[in-house]
């Protein structure tokens, strides 16, 4: 069950809050609840940053690709410890410490990344299934 909490906010800071929340067409609560999440993981794990995207926000590598597609890039390589950072580095064109900092996020928020992978996945097969309608329509 969520717990009550009350803090004092500078009227500024609880006026830009508001706004955001209107902006973004959720509760100021709900608002709160996201940033502090992302802002205690993010300050946990230092290069990792939050992207909202047609799925909804995810955890990203800074200047780099989704946690997520990094993720699956390291599955689908089939070396082990370093040389598979390594490869799924090379792989995505990106730094071996890019891969080494979602290694480290993923490790302490693999539910996070996984409903990540499942949605990207889900949204891969209904493009598929369109792009087929599409074909279909267009050969009729």
């Amino acid at each position: 069950m969520p717990a009550s909490v009350s803090y004092r906010l500078d009227p500024h800071l609880k006026d830009r809050l508001a706004k955001r929340a209107h902006d973004d067409g959720v509760s100021e609560t709900s608002l709160v609840t996201r940033l502090l999440d992302e802002g205690l993981k993010t300050s946990a794990h230092p290069g990792i940053v939050y992207r909202h995207g047609p799925a909804g926000r995810r955890a990203a590598v800074a200047g780099g690709p989704d946690v997520w597609e990094i993720v699956v890039a390291l599955r689908h390589t089939r070396k082990r410890g370093d040389a598979r950072v390594g490869a799924a580095a090379e792989q995505l064109d990106v730094a071996e410490q890019l891969v080494r900092t979602a290694v480290s996020f993923a490790a302490a928020h693999p539910d996070e990344v996984e409903a990540m992978i499942r949605r990207n996945e889900a949204a891969a097969e209904r493009a598929e299934q369109a792009a087929r309608e599409r074909e279909r329509f267009l050969a009729s």
